[in-house]
């Protein structure tokens, strides 16, 4: 009897030791792969039963949360949803996240361990912290000039400060509210059926992520490549570059729209925009040097975050002479975000030193304690000082003396640069019209703005060359609201 108990207890003893084991493996071994299995509602359930961590412009929350009362309780809910859609994005129950809902989801769900007390907290207790803020960069004056410059047109506007990177404004139009998307059920559903299958595209954040032949503007790349090659030795010289100009290997002319290009000096052609000169010069610079400069300035870079993905800029690496005549001036395959040209303007007006644009000023924990501090940061020395210096000047004739005067500001010292963008087959659609500028207080010592605005229904006669009668004045509208708050 007593045997037979003794093998009772080691059998039981044993089927105890496997079901601890078991308990362990599906604890420990199998927990990520249960937890990320999409039949598991725990996570889910958890993730929305409470409240997320605000964006915040200006100290002020942007976003805040709703009890739902659902299963999912907590919804997103969203200030000025449409104003600052291209900067918060969207946090939904349905769609998941996007923009800095989705970059600094850790800190705003209370995931991110550096939210937690001790190292390895979270894992250990499997739980969650309050949701942390995230402090933008954005100042709501930039935005809101940017976002009612544009008045619903279609377009964008980028905004960064010179000698730090941080990001003012990021507007794209036509915009959506994001609370839309929030929850759950049909209506959520019908919403996002009707953003994502619309024409134009509310949903896209263009100046982040939509590219578009940046025209005119991209003379100022041009220019710089010219001078820092030494093609160009003394910009108020003239060129050999006679009107009119035929496109190497071709029988096509290049046309201008502007008078007196024939034979221009550099600071000719940047101010009225002469098309032969600057195509002339990218070809005489040659592709490797071009590369070389526009690298420099952010193109081709697809890895730039801020901390949302920027889609990359892109100038082709192999051309022919006729088709690296035609990138020069910011056609044929040539494309870039508002945000990459908005670079190319703050790298001329911080003395060619081109700081690494960020949205995010610092993270905070629920209780206000700072959690995390971006730090400034340099991408490149685009261009040499003295190249730099040269096209400051250039920008500032634009405005004072060429085809940007509705920029101008008055107790100001701005530079501009115009730009028309020919699109479409056989270069049929409306042109994009461009504007990039920066901005400088006559009391201070450094430019407070750069900013490109790209206008895609403009309204200019499409003879109109200069894009400066619909871009320029917003921009105009957004460089005079960063002087007020510098």
């Amino acid at each position: 009897m007593t045997r037979c108990i003794r093998r009772t207890a080691v059998l039981f003893l044993a089927l105890l030791a496997a079901l601890l084991v078991n308990a362990a493996r599906i604890q420990v071994l199998d927990a990520d792969s249960l937890d990320h299995n999409p039949a598991n509602r725990r996570d889910t359930a958890a993730r929305y039963s409470q409240q997320r961590g605000d964006i915040l412009v200006d100290g002020r929350a942007v976003t805040g949360s709703r009890d739902s009362g659902q299963h999912l309780r907590y919804e997103r809910t969203y200030r000025h949803g449409p104003l600052y859609a291209p900067v918060t994005g969207y946090a939904s129950q349905t769609y998941g996240t996007t923009l800095l809902e989705d970059a600094e989801d850790p800190i705003l769900s209370g995931t991110s361990p550096m939210l937690a007390p001790f190292p390895f907290w979270n894992d250990l207790t499997r739980g969650r912290r309050p949701g942390g803020s995230v402090a933008t960069t954005v100042k709501a004056s930039v935005q809101r000039a940017a976002y009612e410059g544009l008045a619903g047109r279609r377009g964008a506007v980028a905004a960064v400060e010179p000698f730090s990177g941080r990001i003012l404004a990021l507007v794209s139009s036509p915009s959506y509210d994001p609370g839309l998307l929030s929850g759950t059920g049909p209506g959520v559903t019908d919403a996002w059926t009707r953003l994502t299958g619309g024409s134009t595209q509310p949903m896209l954040d263009r100046a982040i992520r939509g590219t578009y032949p940046p025209g005119s503007t991209f003379k100022i790349v041009t220019a710089a490549a010219a001078l820092d090659s030494g093609t160009v030795e003394d910009p108020d010289a003239p060129t050999d570059i006679a009107e009119p100009y035929v496109l190497p290997g071709t029988g096509t002319t290049l046309p201008n729209e502007a008078e007196g290009c024939d034979r221009a000096s550099l600071a000719y052609a940047i101010r009225w925009s002469c098309n032969t000169v600057m195509a002339g010069l990218g070809v005489a610079t040659g592709l490797d040097g071009m590369l070389d400069t526009v690298r420099k300035f952010g193109f081709n870079d697809a890895g730039i975050r801020i901390p949302s993905r920027v889609a990359a800029s892109n100038f082709d690496t192999r051309m022919s002479d006729d088709e690296l005549a035609l990138s020069s001036i910011g056609q044929f395959d040539t494309r870039a975000t508002p945000l990459q040209m908005a670079m190319v303007a703050s790298a001329v007006a911080n003395g060619g030193d081109l700081k690494y644009p960020y949205l995010v000023d610092r993270t905070l924990a629920s209780d206000g304690s700072v959690v995390s501090r971006t730090g400034q940061r340099s991408y490149a020395r685009a261009m040499k000082p003295l190249t730099a210096q040269r096209l400051r000047t250039m920008m500032i004739d634009t405005v004072e003396d060429g085809t940007g005067a509705n920029a101008a500001i008055d107790g100001a010292t701005v530079g501009g640069k115009t730009g028309t963008a020919q699109h479409g087959v056989d270069n049929t659609g409306t042109p994009y019209a461009w504007f990039i500028a920066w901005a400088q207080s006559g009391t201070s010592g450094r430019p407070a703005v750069a900013v490109a605005v790209v206008v895609e229904d403009a309204e200019a006669d499409r003879a109109d060359i200069s894009g400066g009668g619909d871009a320029a004045p917003i921009a105009r509208a957004v460089m005079e609201a960063a002087l007020r708050d510098h």
